[in-house]
């Protein structure tokens, strides 16, 4: 299958046979809604690293990027009905590190528990896997669910 050119970059088909163009990732955005889409935004760009999206300026939505364009971009619109029930989808801010949890990792979780919360977030929940802090569920200033692991 040939794709149409990204990057102008050539690459070669996966067999190693005839040149194509080399095939990268969709780039998607991440979309929430929000009675105040701007603090919404303003929290997860402080608890993510984000910045506000440069040329992004509505009334009624908010979008933040990542300042390295590694991750995607969030974006919150203003609806006036309130959340109504659980979040399908949320957010896990992964500062734990990678591998077997430990002290070290449930105090990286922690610290970062502490930095959300003057942030505007409430602590739901701490989960332990087995004698170890796994993840804490917490909400953001809107009471939408996510994690910190």
């Amino acid at each position: 299958m040939t794709r149409a050119p990204i990057s102008g970059q050539p690459g070669r088909h996966p067999s190693g046979s005839a040149p194509t163009i080399v095939d990268m990732a969709t780039t998607w955005t991440l979309g929430g809604d929000a009675a105040d889409p701007h603090r919404l935004a303003a929290f997860w760009a402080e608890a993510l690293g984000y910045v506000p999206e440069p040329g992004y300026d509505e009334e009624t939505g908010a979008s933040i990027v990542d300042p390295d364009g590694v991750g995607p971009a969030i974006s919150f619109l203003a609806v006036s009905e309130p959340k109504s029930a659980k979040n399908r989808l949320h957010i896990d801010i992964r500062v734990a590190g990678e591998g077997i949890r430990t002290a070290e990792s449930a105090q990286r979780m922690r610290t970062k528990v502490a930095e959300l919360i003057p942030l505007g977030a409430t602590t739901v929940r701490e989960e332990n896997y087995g004698d170890v802090l796994g993840h804490v569920v917490m909400l953001d200033p809107e009471g939408n669910e996510f994690c910190v692991g």
